[in-house]
């Protein structure tokens, strides 16, 4: 099987040259046919010479994959599933909101991570994601020309495969790549320390932390993480990095009927956020199937909002997209798991 080059970066496409006894420059131009042009024929790139097109058509390709359904939502967002290069599926979901339209991208297959509200912990760990499959998720878009942002909110936890994210974001935000701005990606994590950090210290995307509850032994019922690396070392490094001097930080708070929405808990955040130049996000828990939680009300957010930013935070509630599309994350991929299961079986 010929080795896809989709995916990879300015300097892992001067390693393949270099192999080929090909000259460096080929490798920028490799790139810009594929990123910046979006060709994925070599016969196509015409400013390669024709003994760089034939060594390269010799044992590389240029492969995309396409989405294999899209479900369409009321309000305009899209959720995309595309197959992965092990008959798994995941995937990106796009959401248009004036003059934004933001892609949420999926890095892994399935998560270990096992957080007590998320669909996509309990299919499993199936699988790390190429930098290439992450990639394919925003050139296969239909509606790439109108991407303004990209959020690595989708299935799988990033920093628990930071490699891929990283190269992915280099292709990204390199001028040999598509040549965006790192301020126009934001990265989630729900604290993978180690890996927190080697994602500050390489790359500028914005940071987002999922947080759910600052109490540790009811954070730990909900995300199984907490046991590994506690909420409060996890705000302390970002403390280290001062952060919001260098780059946007925000925290995640998925809001859960009487587990984690009282004033105790915005009090027990206003002192764990203390001093640090941040956002927070309040999120409308979308229900999935076997959990026993259930979403706070409109207006328990609304005053938990008020509550917050009566002490001095900057709050937002995040508008609910795609409700009537699976609009948890994980939950279209397992219904395609689930359907493809039911056909082996029959």
């Amino acid at each position: 099987m010929k080795t896809n080059l989709f995916g990879l970066t300015p300097d892992q496409l001067k390693s393949v040259v270099s192999s080929l006894g090909l000259p460096a420059f080929t490798a920028t131009q490799l790139a810009d046919w594929m990123y910046k042009k979006r060709v994925v024929s070599f016969l196509e790139m015409s400013n390669l010479s024709k003994l760089s097109r034939e060594k390269l058509e010799a044992d590389y390709c240029v492969n995309l994959t396409p989405a294999t359904k899209v479900e369409t939502s009321q309000d305009g967002t899209k959720k995309y599933l595309y197959p992965t290069q092990t008959a798994k599926f995941i995937e990106a979901a796009y959401i248009p909101d004036n003059d934004r339209a933001t892609l949420c991208v999926s890095t892994q297959i399935g998560c270990k991570m096992g957080c007590l509200f998320c669909m996509t912990g309990k299919q499993g760990f199936q699988g790390n994601l190429s930098a290439g499959e992450i990639v394919n998720q925003v050139q296969s878009l239909p509606e790439f020309e109108k991407l303004t942002n990209i959020v690595y909110m989708g299935m799988g936890e990033p920093m628990d495969n930071v490699e891929a994210v990283l190269n992915s974001i280099e292709i990204m935000t390199s001028d040999k790549g598509y040549g965006w701005s790192p301020k126009r990606i934001t990265v989630s994590t729900i604290g993978i320390i180690p890996a927190m950090i080697t994602f500050l210290e390489k790359c500028q995307a914005h940071l987002a932390v999922s947080l759910h509850s600052p109490f540790d032994a009811e954070r730990q019922e909900i995300m199984p993480i907490q046991s590994v690396y506690p909420i409060t070392e996890v705000i302390s490094e970002i403390r280290r990095w001062d952060l919001g001097r260098q780059r946007r930080i925000s925290f995640e708070y998925i809001m859960f009927k009487g587990v984690n929405d009282t004033p105790r808990h915005a009090n027990e955040l206003v002192r764990l956020l203390n001093g640090i130049k941040c956002r927070i996000n309040l999120i409308r828990f979308h229900p999935i199937p076997d959990t026993p939680l259930e979403g706070t009300s409109d207006a328990g957010i609304v005053f938990f909002q008020n509550h917050l930013k009566a002490k001095g935070l900057t709050v937002t509630i995040r508008a609910s997209r795609g409700e009537d599309i699976f609009a948890a994350c994980g939950l279209l991929s397992t219904k395609e798991l689930l359907k493809k299961q039911q056909e082996t079986d029959f």
